[in-house]
Formats: structure tokens, sequence, C-alpha cells
């Protein structure tokens, strides 16, 4: 698979939207509660500009009365004005800067609250289909685009177009025949301005996928960098890589013949304008229709103008690629959850103390990965990984789940904690439908202990207590122990405050998992999903730990997708999967009297084969390894 071939699925949903709904769209929902900061800086760079202006008018008597008429007190004054105007100008400068940096930045900051706690929201099925550094890429390119219009051009189009306003005025002051001559050329202008505007909002949405695209291929890779060694891949990925920085090269390429094309446009134009005016006021001086002194003013007042003019039209450019930026950003908030809280959603029932059941219902359920599971006439197809299963657990029972890989049983396990909504029937805890209770109040009912552990670059005493504000030392402590992880944390450098680096990377695979046990002790949850909670520990270390797993799943409700007998033996019922269906249940000593396929894969491991390959594993200690799936299906 190339790069260019990495799915993004959120980008597909992205569509045009106009200059105009983008930019009310964030005022009103960004800019309107900073509008008093933002009045008192436009009111600064109208100063500001104002000073601009004066500069341009004071060139008629510097001319006329000074260096013409050689008035001695116009030394005096002329001088002081000119000095009062920077005095004035550079102050109301400096604090309409300070005033838009502080909105532009409140604004990124609210921007960046806002999509984080959108993606906090949002459900599961959302980040499988979006790779993190697809997301990353929002927070940090996208939001840097909008932080550079916020910081830039938003001073620039608003101060240089009343530069412009200002400076023009003096134009038709000094003397409106020329001013009208100047603007002769002014509309020729508009059109490639608004073009370049255009062409440089689609190639920067362009290259913003592009950036995501690659900023995806470097969080895959570095991520997986064992992997890539392993198996010899670093031209492989080098070359990928490599392909993809060209793309971003040609597209930047393209910006800048975009952006360096309006520059020598707006220089002919300019050249255009002086030269008419040069002529046309010349012979305005020398028939004696205008003062030497006023006509200096109004050029200077033209020239002036020239470089705020030429500065709107790159701000154009600028604008048009941050709104790019801004429409990305709109998509992704603008994307609801499936999987949120229905009106009326309830708290679980109280039970006075006994955990609640789990139920069910003929649940069929396959998952969208865009024709990732099969194709068929060219159309995508989902194959179901449930198809009409029906079972009921007690309250405080535990159940086993047995099957081979892709069977169905994380499946279940990502339903009871509604992750993923059924597509038919119902999934019950304690009675009521799992879509008719608050997401939050489910969720806390239960603790989950993955073979994907999940850590955080934190402490380990912040990842045993994940999720809790306040936290008790002594509960940690207590936590770890009977996960049977205390005296490997005290031996590490800090202890209990030792951070554990990205994704735990500093410790073992079995640390790791006993650190995610402790987390499941901590939480004290009556619900708790074991999905192979003992896959990283080896036979001596499952062993120590197997009392402490023993006593988390008393007076708990305890769903446990495991491959090593020891723990589906003592399971209340076993569960056996087989392609999205449930086709055997029972306890361990029902199963075997069955003589179905239960009983088939517990002969293949307890019994030598033919070649001798297998042992006894559970006389080793190790107990069988239900991965070893015989190769014999239903109705074969």
């Amino acid at each position: 698979m190339n790069v260019s071939e990495r799915k993004a699925p959120l980008e597909s949903r992205q569509g045009h939207t106009t200059t105009g709904l983008l930019v009310r769209r964030l005022y009103a929902q960004y800019l309107r509660p900073y509008v008093t900061p933002l009045v008192i800086a436009v009111v600064f760079m109208a100063v500001s500009a104002a000073g601009t202006g004066a500069n341009a008018w004071l060139m008629e008597p510097i001319l006329d009365d000074v260096l013409i008429s050689r008035d001695q007190n116009m030394l005096i004054w002329i001088p002081a004005a000119v000095i009062g105007v920077a005095l004035l100008k550079g102050g109301s400068d400096y604090l309409s800067r300070v005033l838009i940096g502080m909105v532009g930045h409140r604004v990124i900051r609210d921007i960046r609250k806002d999509m984080f706690a959108h993606l906090m929201g949002s459900d599961l099925a959302f980040y499988t289909a979006n790779s993190s550094g697809r997301l990353i890429s929002y927070f940090v390119n996208d939001v840097n685009q909008l932080e550079t219009a916020a910081s830039n051009a938003a001073v620039g189009l608003i101060k240089d177009s009343l530069v412009v306003v200002c400076l023009v005025a003096v134009m038709f002051i000094q003397d409106w025949r020329l001013a009208c001559v100047a603007f002769v050329a002014f509309p020729s202008a508009l059109v490639p301005i608004v073009w370049v505007g255009r062409r440089m909002r689609q190639l920067s949405a362009t290259t913003q996928k592009e950036t995501a695209t690659f900023t995806s291929l470097l969080g895959e890779v570095f991520q997986n960098a064992r992997e890539v060694k392993t198996y010899g891949a670093e031209n492989y990925e080098t070359e990928h890589s490599a392909k993809a920085c060209d793309r971003l090269f040609l597209l930047s390429m393209k910006v800048v013949r975009v952006i360096t094309f309006i520059r020598p446009l707006m220089e002919v134009i300019a050249s255009v304008m002086i030269a008419a005016i040069v002529v046309y006021g010349g012979h305005q001086v020398a028939a004696g229709h205008t003062t030497p002194g006023a006509f200096t003013s109004f050029i200077t007042a033209m020239l002036l103008a020239y470089q705020p003019m030429k500065s709107l039209a790159s701000i154009n450019v600028s604008l048009q690629r941050s709104l790019a930026s801004a429409q990305r950003i709109f998509t992704l908030l603008d994307l609801e959850p499936s999987i949120k809280d229905r009106p009326g959603a309830v708290l679980l029932p109280q039970t006075n103390g006994t955990p609640p059941g789990i139920e069910f219902q003929s649940v069929t359920f396959s998952y969208d990965c865009d024709g990732q599971n099969g194709h068929e006439n060219g159309k995508s197809v989902n194959l179901p990984a449930l198809e009409d299963v029906s079972l009921t657990i007690p309250g405080g029972q535990s159940v086993a789940l047995v099957g081979p890989s892709g069977s169905g049983k994380s499946t279940f396990l990502n339903l009871i904690g509604r992750f993923y909504d059924v597509v038919g029937g119902a999934v019950r805890v304690g009675g009521v439908d799992v879509r008719d209770l608050k997401i939050a109040d489910l969720r806390s009912h239960i603790a989950l202990v993955s073979q994907d552990i999940g850590l955080f670059d934190a402490t380990v005493a912040a990842n045993i207590a994940y999720g809790r504000q306040a936290t008790n030392h002594d509960e940690i402590i207590e936590a770890a122990k009977k996960a049977d992880g205390d005296e490997f944390i005290r031996a590490l450098p800090q202890g209990y405050q030792t951070p554990l680096g990205e994704r735990g990377i500093r410790l073992s695979g079995g640390q790791r998992q006993r650190i995610a046990i402790a987390r499941a002790f901590f939480k004290n949850a009556p619900i708790l999903l074991l999905d192979e909670a003992t896959s990283a520990l080896d036979s001596q270390s499952e062993h120590s730990i197997q009392s402490a797993l023993e006593q988390l799943t008393m007076g708990r409700t305890t769903v446990v997708i495991a491959h090593r007998l020891s723990t589906v033996r003592k399971a209340d019922m076993i569960v056996v999967f087989d392609r999205g269906r449930i086709v055997e249940m029972g306890s361990h000593d029902q199963l075997q009297a069955r003589d179905g396929l239960y009983a088939e894969l517990y002969r293949m491991q307890f019994h030598p084969s033919v070649d001798g390959d297998h042992t006894d594993g559970d006389a080793a200690g190790q107990g069988p390894d239900l991965l070893r799936w015989p190769t014999k299906t239903i109705g074969s």
C-alpha cells in the first residue's frame, strides 16, 4: 500500500463552503465574545492609518511653505508635527497589534479546546476510521494556518484597508480629478486578485490533506519502528515517505508560483497609474491649476497607498489558505458521534450490592469498513461480526468466551460497553437496553483489561488511578499488590512516581499487563471484562496473580476472553464462538461430555499429536493455548 492509498474517511466528507459563510461562522462562534477588544483595536488602527495620511498631507506645506516660500515659522511647527504624528502612529500601531494578537491567540485556544472536547465525545468507530497522525494534523497544521491569519492577515486586512482609505481621502482632498484618473486602473486589478485567492483556497486544501497523510505515515512508521526493522522495510518506508515529500514539494511550488504572480502584476498596474498621474499632474502644475506642493502631496499619498494595496492582494492569498483550514476544522466539529446519549437516558438501576446481569437478545452486528471486509459485484460488503447471538449472564457469574480469531469474542465485549451499537437485537445491562442508559454511567460500572494495553506517558501511580481526579495513594499501592506489581514498581528508579514513557515503553509486556490489572482493581467496578488479560505473562507470573484475578472476579459479573484453560475451566459457563455465532455453551465438563468442537480442541491440546509436536501444556503449568484452533468447523 503506497502513501496515497492510505484512507482518510474524515477528509472524504469535506465539501466546499463559501468565504462569506466561513467568515460569518468564525465570527459567530469564536470572535463575538471578543468584540470589545476588537473594536478598540480597530480604533487604534484607524488612528495609525490617519497618521499615515497626515504624513502624506504634510508634504504640501513642506514643499510650498518651507522650500518655496521659505517660511521660518514652519521650520518649527512642521518638524514638531512630524514627530507628534510618528509618536501617535507608533503607539496606536503597538496597542492595536497587542489587542489583535490577544484575540487571535484566544480564538486559537478556544478552537483547540472545542476540537479536543469534540474528539473526546466521538465514538470508537471514528478513531478506527481516522489515524492519530491525521487527527493530530488538524491541531497542528490547520490550527497554525488559522493562527497565521489571526496574527497577521487580520491585522493587515483591517489596518491596510484603513490606510488606503485615509490616503485616498488625502488624494481627493488635494485633487479630485487626479484621484479619478488614478482609480481608472483599480478595477482591472481586482479580477486577478480574486482569481489568485480562489486558486490559493484550492491549493491550500489539497496541501493540508497531503500534509495530514504524511503526518499519518510518520506516526505509523515511528510507532512500529521495531516491525519496520524486523522485516527490513526501511527502504520500503523511505521510498513511500520520499514520494509524499515529492508531492508536498510540487504543491508548495504551485503555491509559490501563485503567490509570486500577484506581485509583478501589482507592480505593472502601479507603474501605469504613476505614469498617467505624472503626465496629467505635470500639465496641471504647468498650467497653474495646482501647486507643486499639492501635486507632491498627491504623489506621496498615491505611492504610500501602493504598498498597502499590494499587501491586501497578498493578504487575500493568506486569508484563503486560512479559510481552507477553517473549512477542514469545521468539518471535524460538525461530525456528530453515532454513539451518544438518547433523550431521556437513565442511570443503571441500583441492585443493592448485586452486580448487574448482561443479556444479548438476537444480536447482529457488522463493522462499517468501507468495503475492507469484502466485495460483491463491485460493491462493498460488511460481513457480520456477530449474527443472531443470544446469551444471558446472571449478575455475579463469570462467562468465558473461546473461539478462533475473528469469531466475534472481542466484538461481544465492545457491545457491552456500548463502544458500538448493535445492528439488530438488543444488549441489556441490569435489565435496561444499553442504548437507553447514560453512556458515562454505564462505563463507570465496567472495568476492562485488554491484551492491547493502554498506558500513558505519566507516572505509575497516575496510570493505575487513571480517570480519577482525587486519589488515595494507599489504595493505589493496594491495587498494585493485588495485581502482583508492587515489588517491581518499587524497584523502578522513582517507584510509583516513575514516568512510564509513551504506551509504557519502559516496561516489559508482563509489567504493563500488571499495571492494567492493577487499574481494574483500583476502579472496583461491578462488571469486569478481561480480554486475554494474562496473554503477556509467562506461566510463573500468571500463576502468581491467578489468585488475585480470582479475587478480582468474586462478586462481579465477569466476561473473559482467554486462551489458557486454567481460566476457562473455572468459569461458570464457557461459550464457544465460531464465525460470529455461538455454537456451544456449558461448563467444562458438560462441553467435554457433548464431544463437540470444544472437546476436540481439548483433545488436541492435552494429548501429543502423531508427530509429537504437542505436549500436555496444562501439565507443564502453561495450560493449552486455544489459538491452536482445530481445522474442523461446524458442518464439516
